[in-house]
C-alpha cells in the first residue's frame, strides 16, 4: 500500500516514528511533499534515509507571494535528484487568496514548464480556481495528479484527459457523498490514495494529526463507496502510483 501525498518534514512526529506506524499497517511507500524549496531539501533528506520514501517538490501557491516564487531555477536542480519523482504541489488556491493570483499563475506556468521539460508528472493543488485550473493544464502533455481531490466540477475534464484522482481523507466524512460519488466514476486504473499528512485526517482519526498509516481507512472509504475489496484496491492504487510516478515495483520494506 501506498500514501501519494504526506508533508512528513511537517508532521510533529519524526519520519522515522511515521514510517514505523505506517509500516505496521502494510503501507510500504509514501511520496513526501516538499512545499518551498527548504521543505524540499528536507522531503529529499527524508527520501534518501528511508526505503521506500520518494519526494515531490515543489512551490506551493501559497507562497506566490514570498522571495520563493524567485527559486524556481533552484527547485529545477533538485528535481533532478533520483529520488525526486514529481514536480508539486503546485496549483492555484483563489480560496485561501494568500498570494496575489497572477503571481499564482505565472508560478504554477513555470512549474508546469519544469516538469514537461524534465518527464516528470505534475501534483496540483487547486481550490476555488477550479475553471483556470482546467485551463492553464489544458496546454500540458505530462501526467496529471489531482491531489486532495475535491472539485468535483473538475471530475469531466479528468476523465477526458486521463488524469489521476487522488482522494484523501475528507472522503470518508460524512457529510462528503458527493466525493463518494466522484470516486465511483474514476477508473480502476486513474484512482490514487493519499493522506495529505498532517491535514485531514480521516474517520476514525479525524480531529487528530494524520500521518501515513492511516490511509488505511481513505482506501477501505473507497472501497466500500466504489463496491470493491479493500486489499484489491490498495493493490491497485499502488499499481497505479507506481506507474504514474515511475517508481520502480514495489517490495517489502520489512
Amino acid at each position: 500500500m501506498i500514501d501519494t501525498h504526506a508533508h512528513l518534514d511537517g508532521c510533529e512526529a519524526s519520519p522515522e516514528e511515521l514510517l514505523a506506524r505506517a509500516r505496521e499497517v502494510g503501507v510500504e511507500r509514501v511520496i513526501t511533499v516538499g512545499s518551498g524549496i527548504d521543505s524540499c531539501l528536507a522531503s529529499l533528506a527524508i527520501a534518501e534515509g528511508e526505503l521506500g520514501v520518494f519526494a515531490a517538490l515543489g512551490i506551493h501557491p501559497h507562497q506566490a507571494g514570498e522571495e520563493e516564487r524567485e527559486r524556481v531555477d533552484e527547485l529545477a536542480e533538485l528535481l533532478r535528484h533520483e529520488r525526486a519523482v514529481a514536480v508539486g504541489e503546485t496549483g492555484l488556491d483563489f480560496y485561501r487568496d494568500w498570494a496575489p493570483h497572477d503571481r499564482q499563475r505565472e508560478l504554477f506556468a513555470a512549474q508546469l514548464e519544469l516538469a514537461a521539460d524534465l518527464g516528470k508528472a505534475v501534483v496540483i493543488h487547486n481550490r476555488d480556481a477550479d475553471s483556470e485550473t482546467a485551463g492553464m493544464l489544458a496546454g500540458f502533455d505530462g501526467t496529471v495528479i489531482l491531489h486532495c481531490f475535491s472539485s468535483t466540477s473538475l471530475l469531466t475534464a479528468a476523465l477526458e484527459r486521463g488524469y489521476y484522482v487522488s482522494f484523501a481523507g475528507n472522503v470518508t466524512y460524512p457529510s462528503a457523498e458527493e466525493l463518494r460519488d466522484a470516486a465511483r466514476h474514476v477508473p480502476a486504473e486513474r484512482i490514487l490514495a493519499e493522506t495529505d499528512s498532517p491535514y485531514l485526517a480521516p474517520v476514525p482519526r479525524r480531529g487528530r494529526s494524520n500521518e501515513p498509516a492511516n490511509v488505511v481507512h481513505t482506501v477501505a472509504a473507497l472501497a466500500k463507496a466504489r463496491g470493491e475489496d479493500a486489499a484489491e484496491l490498495a493493490a491497485r492504487i499502488d499499481a497505479n502510483a507506481t506507474v504514474a510516478f515511475s517508481l520502480p515495483v514495489a517490495t517489502p520494506t520489512r
